[in-house]
């Protein structure tokens, strides 16, 4: 929402484009971390997680 802000304020082509890579690319890593948290579910439903045997830990 503040990307989108600061695009209705400027009207710099340049820094639009600037604004809407770095809004973008915050979508992304937003997708991504997502990922990786759905992953890490998935292993931790998993019958064999060592790190989290104690008798592993030292």
């Amino acid at each position: 929402m503040t990307y989108d802000n600061i695009l209705r304020l400027s009207d710099d082509a340049d820094v639009n484009d600037v604004i809407r890579f770095l809004r973008e690319r915050e979508i992304v890593h937003f997708q991504r971390f997502g990922e990786a948290v759905q992953l890490l579910r998935e292993k931790l439903d998993e019958k064999n997680v060592y790190y989290m045997n104690p008798a592993l830990i030292s």
